[in-house]
């Protein structure tokens, strides 16, 4: 199993840029693809961002291609994602997540995430 732990939230202006960390334990960091999703208030869980299991494969929502970026650091068992021109419609809960998989998976399904983080606040005002 591998635990996952969320930081570098917090609240921002629209414009601003944030980097969100999220830190892997207890297995092989490089056996897993991760994926960051967020939640905001009365909303379903959405996709934001993937990365495979050696960072040379990575998948964005439409929402915020070209504003995020998504990397991984497999000698410190981290995830980042890169937060830029940030909009007030980025507020959300931001969950980091974890599967094992091989290859170029990057899925973009919550379901297919068997480990999450307790996720980290994100407020953009305007």
């Amino acid at each position: 199993q591998v635990q996952l732990v969320e930081s570098g939230g917090g609240l921002a202006q629209a414009g601003d840029s944030l980097r969100l960390s999220c830190a892997a334990s207890g297995s092989t960091f490089s056996s897993y693809a991760m994926g960051w999703f967020r939640q905001a208030p009365g909303k379903e869980r959405e996709f934001v961002a993937a990365i495979n299991w050696s960072g040379g494969y990575v998948k964005y929502a439409d929402s915020v291609r070209g504003r995020f970026t998504i990397s991984r650091d497999n000698a410190k068992n981290t995830v980042y994602l890169q937060m830029s021109s940030l909009k007030p419609e980025d507020t959300a809960v931001y969950y980091c997540a974890a599967v094992r998989a091989a290859g170029s998976y990057t899925g973009k399904s919550a379901g297919d995430y068997g480990y999450w983080g307790q996720g980290t606040q994100v407020t953009v005002s305007s």
